[in-house]
């Protein structure tokens, strides 16, 4: 008898092929040599998932290269690895991609938490000084900024007044309490926050001389908001980390809709990825069978929204209007090397549709699958191999 193993994320589905019965879960457990349990409704929690014991002889399975589960919680949303390793190897490697994602999101990409370095950039917004940073932020929006250009303004990280005032993650996340109820921005407000947008007034200078740092000047009252990029940067340097470690033979991680696979599975047989099915989000369209090392990043209208007055207003905002985009598309999944790339690239795509989008991801070398409002699917022709429709 065989088991799935179903990560939940909106927009991409991992499965896992099992062994035998199911075992129990609980902390620093192991897992079967099979494959994985099921975390289903899990949301949070620094547990150690076991599953389908062939042995419940843990001392034996100890440095067994077996699947081995972490959930918890980074970057706001839920965070679910398994890894191919030894237990001592496995433990390692989450305490490590915990402390990496913590300092991520603490000390570089945080908005809100004044610890990181763009905050303090948002801050500077204005000043004559600008804001110093470190090599890896400039790098990292300096790629941003690339992609701006590339895809005419679609891709924007400067939408944080925008963003702020339709504030769509907290209403789709039913944490505001306002008792009048969700209401969409005024045109004057919009016309007043996108005044204050637009990545090609973000100035970068480079140092010119050594012990200098990097510098980013921001107009007065921009923002930077780094969200539909942050996750897929994450994973590229979790799996910067796998490559450069030892121990992990390979892992798949799913951070919210965006997911790396690294390495194999020990019978050889590929890593699946389902793609979420936009008008019922407890299927999927089809599967993704990938091997070795990628990037698998979706963008979609059902992912976070609110309804009002019969009007569904999604999080993916349009940077020439300032509302969420209108498009043909319903969602956008994107297959790429690079995690940075696959989140942003998806993002733009929605936004740019297929004829566009499509010429954008060969433009990056990353394959690109859309999801149409009437049910069809349209993907780039490399996509083709990987995909089997449901």
């Amino acid at each position: 008898m065989k088991f799935f193993f179903r990560v939940i994320v909106i927009g991409a589905t991992v499965f896992f092929c099992c062994g035998c019965a199911m075992g129990g879960s609980g902390s620093r457990e192991n897992a079967s040599a099979g494959g994985a349990g099921d975390l289903e409704g899990q949301a949070s929690g620094h547990t150690w998932q076991n599953a389908a014991g062939m042995q419940n002889d843990t001392a034996a399975g100890q440095d067994r290269e077996t699947a081995r589960q972490y959930v918890d919680t980074a970057m706001g949303t839920v965070i679910q690895q398994t890894v191919y390793a030894s237990e001592d190897a496995a433990s390692d490697f989450f305490e490590r991609s915990k402390a990496l994602l913590t300092g991520l999101e603490q000390e570089e990409l945080s908005w809100r938490l004044d610890t990181s370095q763009v905050w303090r950039v948002n801050a500077a917004a204005g000043s004559e000084e600008g804001c110093g940073v470190s090599e890896e932020l400039a790098a990292l929006l300096q790629e941003c900024l690339e992609l701006y250009g590339r895809s005419g303004g679609a891709f924007d990280i400067t939408l944080g007044p925008l963003t702020r005032l339709w504030d769509i993650d907290k209403w789709a996340a039913g944490g505001a309490d306002d008792e009048e109820g969700f209401r969409p921005p005024s045109a004057e407000e919009l016309e007043d926050a996108l005044r204050l947008c637009g990545s090609d007034r973000v100035r970068i200078v480079s140092p010119s001389s050594e012990g200098e740092e990097t510098k980013i000047f921001l107009p007065e009252g921009m923002q930077l908001d780094l969200g539909a990029v942050g996750k897929g940067l994450a994973l590229s340097r979790i799996g910067s980390m796998l490559e450069e470690g030892e121990g992990i033979s390979g892992a798949v991680i799913s951070l919210g809709g965006s997911i790396l696979t690294f390495g194999g599975k020990p019978d050889g047989s590929s890593w699946k990825v389902g793609i979420v099915n936009p008008f019922d989000t407890s299927s999927n369209v089809g599967i993704l069978s990938l091997e070795g090392q990628w990037c698998v990043s979706t963008s979609g209208d059902y992912e976070r929204y609110v309804e009002a007055d019969g009007v569904r207003y999604h999080h993916i905002l349009d940077p020439a209007t300032g509302y969420p985009a209108v498009s043909k598309v319903r969602g956008v999944t994107v297959l790429a090397k690079d995690g940075l790339l696959s989140d942003g690239l998806s993002t733009a795509c929605f936004l740019l549709g297929t004829d566009r989008g499509m010429k954008l991801a060969e433009e990056y070398d990353v394959e690109v699958l859309f999801v149409m409002s009437d049910g069809s699917i349209v993907m780039s022709e490399g996509m083709e191999p990987y995909f089997t429709k449901l």
